[in-house]
């Protein structure tokens, strides 16, 4: 049990990672180019973001959450985004129902937008700085990287420093664990082929970035300042949902407690877990629960999207929950009073 769930949080764990570099990096190289492209308008953050977390899985949802730490989406953004994301039940609903499913993403991915920006004008209202705890870099023209020539890239190469080093090595470890299929997906599906590539570029990054950048930037802020508080938010949040769920039978609670469906599939939506959700799937393709109460519980969770941001705030983490908790509720009910 342990071992699986250590297993679960690395790999988590190191894609976070991957995805904080390559965004970090990204904005270094392109002199915010990228945060210009992001802050081009609010409603495109807020479809862009929200998007992002409509696509099934996880990895959209963690690619969201390097952009708000990074300062290139907004609050209400990542609210909307965490609405539009359905985890890993996704798959199981486009395999059970496709047909409803992609109706329940497109619902979710529509309210988003609107909802990321009533909750920014609450945010705003109400005087709240979020992400508080997220100290960022400003860029500064004397500490840009290498521009991706061969003779920054075989220097690099040629003259490995103990941070490159071991970066290049952990990189080529992980990435040799999921070609072999002894970490990650074991068949070859989307995931695995997007890993790869996403582990590919962050070895790439490492091997040119510039030796202030790496050391600075990567070494000194994303790992030792965030990475491993990641990794301990994640292996025990996966352990305590793990022992929780083993020792209390949610399916049973749910069959004998039929009235409280719809308060309960909103409360397991809090969990930053893929897992929970599933009890309300199979229920919906059984035609034991109605599409509110599926709805409702797919609008509050968010599988392990919320994991990485707990690291950063956990102020922020439980504003978002509040907002789609509420918010979830508030349409859910509709939704339900309409009779679907």
């Amino acid at each position: 049990m342990v071992y699986g769930i250590l297993k679960h949080a690395l790999m988590i764990t190191v894609f976070v990672f991957v995805m904080m570099l390559i965004v970090d990096f990204l904005d270094m190289f392109s002199k915010k180019r990228l945060t210009a492209v992001m802050k081009g308008g609010i409603w495109r953050q807020y479809a862009v973001a929200s998007f992002l977390g409509a696509t099934p899985g996880c990895l959209g949802a963690f690619m969201d959450v390097s952009l708000y730490v990074h300062g290139l989406i907004s609050f209400g953004a990542l609210t909307g985004a965490m609405i539009a994301t359905s985890g890993d039940e996704a798959f199981v609903m486009l395999v059970k129902f496709p047909g409803t499913a992609l109706a329940l993403f497109g619902l979710l991915f529509i309210l988003s937008i609107p909802l990321g920006w009533v909750t920014d004008r609450i945010v705003r209202r109400t005087g709240y700085l979020p992400c508080e705890s997220c100290t960022l870099h400003e860029y500064h023209a004397e500490e840009g990287v290498h521009q991706f020539n061969w003779n920054g890239l075989i220097e690099n190469l040629t003259d490995l420093s103990a941070a490159r080093h071991t970066l290049v090595f952990v990189f080529g470890f992980f990435a040799l664990t999921i070609l072999l299929g002894i970490a990650g997906p074991q068949g070859w599906d989307w995931k695995r082929v997007t890993l790869l590539i996403l582990l590919s570029l962050g070895l790439v990054t490492i091997v040119a970035a510039s030796d202030h950048y790496l050391e600075d930037h990567i070494w000194s802020h994303i790992i030792k300042t965030h990475i491993w508080r990641i990794f301990l938010w994640t292996f025990f949040a996966l352990l305590v949902v793990h022992l929780g769920l083993k020792y209390w039978s949610v399916r049973s609670l749910i069959s004998n407690n039929i009235p409280w469906m719809f308060l309960l599939g909103a409360l397991l939506g809090i969990i930053p877990e893929s897992g929970p959700h599933l009890v309300f799937v199979m229920l919906f393709a059984e035609g034991v629960i109605p599409f509110s109460v599926l709805f409702t519980s797919s609008f509050v969770q968010d599988g392990h999207g919320m994991l990485p941001l707990l690291s950063y705030t956990v102020k922020d983490s439980i504003l978002i929950k509040v907002f789609n908790l509420a918010f979830g509720l508030g349409v859910g009910m509709l939704l339900y009073i309409a009779g679907c």
